[in-house]
């Protein structure tokens, strides 16, 4: 049997990272959805709070982190702000591409709206905050994920649906 290289609590570093890299891309697609108008980037915003509140309240308090610095920190404000839950919840549900949609479209909606906009009415602005999305969604997430998180993730050695949906998908 391989020993565990899992993370019983994540360095800070890792945390620090991890958070760069969401709140760049929050911050940069309330900036683009901006160009809308304020409405549209307090719904945008508003819809980022229920994302991440549905994540807290649903996902980490089953997750075996909660109460422990996972590799996004999550799970030390999930206990804070929830009871835990069950374990087993965590391991049983089943992910589907379908159940990702909410999580593409955190990125997606600005993307698109920075396109239409960049040929509306073009804005250097837009432009950079539109290429570093790009490049913080894929390749920002790909290493966190990739080098920092997953792979040393506890919760991903005892069952993690993320995990079986992108392992059968290479």
């Amino acid at each position: 049997m391989e020993p565990s290289t899992s993370f019983e609590q994540y360095p800070i570093r890792t945390v620090i990272q991890s958070n760069v890299v969401s709140l760049g891309i929050y911050g940069l697609g309330i900036f683009i959805m901006n160009t809308l108008g304020l409405t549209f980037s307090i719904l945008y915003a508003l819809a980022l709070l229920i994302f991440e509140y549905r994540l807290f309240r649903y996902h980490c308090t089953n997750c075996y982190y909660w109460g422990k610095t996972c590799g996004f920190g999550k799970g030390r404000i999930s206990a804070v702000l929830f009871k835990k839950g069950d374990s087993s919840k965590f391991c049983a549900k089943k992910m589907t591409w379908q159940e990702l949609i909410p999580d593409i479209l955190i990125s997606l909606i600005p993307v698109v709206v920075g396109i239409v906009q960049l040929i509306v009415h073009f804005d250097p602005a837009v432009l950079f905050a539109l290429i570093l999305i790009l490049f913080l969604t894929t390749t920002g997430n790909g290493y966190i994920r990739g080098s920092l998180t997953c792979k040393y993730c506890k919760q991903r050695e005892l069952g993690c649906p993320a995990e079986m949906l992108f392992s059968k998908a290479r």
